[in-house]
This record gives C-alpha cells, structure tokens and sequence, in this order.
C-alpha cells in the first residue's frame, strides 16, 4: 500500500471510532436528559422507566447494562484511540496488508473487557439499587456508601498495583513491542490484554460513577477527562498519589460528616 493510502486507510479507522464515541456521548446525553423529566415516550423512555424499577429485574438488568456498554464504550474509546493508531503503524511496518482491520480488532478486544466490567457494574447497580442505596433520577450512593467508595478508590490509587498498570497504559509503544501477537487473532488478543491493565489501573475510579451519580454525564466527563490525563501527564509517582490522597481526605470528610 502506498503512503497515501496507508494515511487515508488510518484516518478511517480514527474517523470509525471518533464516530462511536460521539454517537456514544449523544446517546448518553439523550439517555440523562430522559431520566431528568421522565416524561415522553420512545426506547429512551422505555429504558429510563425500566432502570427506576430494581424490583423488575430482568428488564432493568437489560437496560441497565445497556447503558453501562454506552457509557463505557463513550468513556474509553478515547483512551485506547492512541494505542490503535501506534498498533496500525507497528502492523503496517512488519507488512501486514490488513493494518486497518487488525486496528479495529485491536480496539474491539480492549472494548470487550470493559463491556465485562459493564456487565459487572449492572449486576452491582442492580444490588444496590435493590437495597435503596442509591437515590433519585441520577442513582447516586448516599454519604455512607459515597464515602467509603471515595477511601477504596483513594487507597488504590496509592497501591503498586495501579502504579505497575498505569505504566503499561502510559507506554503504549513498549507494551506492543513486548505483547506482540500476528495476525488477526493476535491483534484480539493484544487489545484483550492491554484492556485488562487499563482495567486494573481504573477500576476503582469506575466505581466513583456510583458517587457522582450513575447517570450524571458531568460525572462521566469528568471521570473520562481524569483517566486521559493519567495516561497524557509525564510518568512518575506524583498523577497517581496526589489524586489518591485527595480522594481518600474527601471520603475520611464525607464518612466523618454522617457520623456527626
């Protein structure tokens, strides 16, 4: 393939997974509007209904988990668009002919091991909801659980686990080079692996979407800007520790405050 070709067939692929981030952020935007005035009619109705009723579990537990794959489908794709394109220059220099479909497998891999913390979280939803832990439109914890999901968060962030899987997200080059796979299948598996370190370094922060409010888009903006910034900002301890004392003091306040 020629230069030119090799640059058109890229902006392709960005252009596919700018397009389904966007359509992703929409969807979400359309979905919390819906569950603020819950009023109309239409799927997104029919999906926001269904997630202010745990008792009925199998239609929340499907529209719950709907949301949860657009939300982390919107929240990591522009994580793991650096990565591709890094991927498809690599696959395209060793002479792979179909560097623009293995890239899209490569993103499909990463996004299946989110779309498995998303069937999680639905089933975690589902429970605490149940229990009436979480609260109004938006289905934010209230300040006991709010709390101690900032400390758990907090103390992970503060773990040499986080560290070791922030490494690997910030150096997309080095984790290719030393998790090589050809082929199709290898172009899978690769974004199947570098999901599960991305996974291991945001969990915990994932979990915050439960503090802020499971259908609040600030939250998940906010939440997608911070998890960017982890990977964009220079490597060492400090990104990772400051935040994580930070979210430990808010949640020591926030328990300290239902104690009162």
């Amino acid at each position: 393939m020629t230069d030119d070709g090799s640059r058109l067939s890229q902006r392709v692929g960005v252009a596919a997974l700018i397009v389904v981030a966007v359509a992703s952020w929409i969807l979400l935007f359309r979905g919390a509007a819906t569950m603020t005035a819950m009023g109309g009619d239409g799927p997104l109705m029919e999906l926001a209904v269904a997630m202010m009723r745990p008792l009925a579990t199998a239609p929340y537990l499907g529209a719950t988990a709907l949301m949860w794959v657009v939300m982390m489908t919107a929240m990591m794709t522009p994580a793991v668009l650096p990565v591709v394109l890094v991927f498809e220059r690599l696959d395209r220099a060793r002479g792979a002919r179909g560097a623009q479909i293995d890239g899209a497998l490569f993103a499909a891999g990463y996004l299946l091991v989110w779309i498995g913390f998303a069937l999680a979280a639905t089933v975690l939803q589902w429970a605490l909801h149940r229990t009436a832990l979480l609260h109004d439109h938006l289905l934010a914890a209230g300040p006991v659980l709010a709390g101690a999901l900032l400390v758990v968060a907090g103390i992970y962030q503060l773990t040499s686990f986080k560290t070791a899987c922030l490494r690997h997200c910030r150096t997309p080059l080095g984790f290719l080079l030393g998790h090589w796979q050809d082929g199709p299948g290898g172009a899978l598996r690769m974004g199947m692996h570098h999901g599960r370190f991305c996974l291991g370094c945001c969990w915990a922060l994932m979990l915050l979407m439960f503090v802020g409010g499971v259908m609040s888009v600030v939250a998940m903006a906010l939440l997608s800007l911070f998890i960017l910034g982890e990977r964009l900002l220079p490597a060492g301890p400090l990104p990772a520790k400051i935040p994580g004392l930070v979210l430990l003091a808010w949640g020591a306040w926030t328990l300290a405050l239902c104690v009162r």
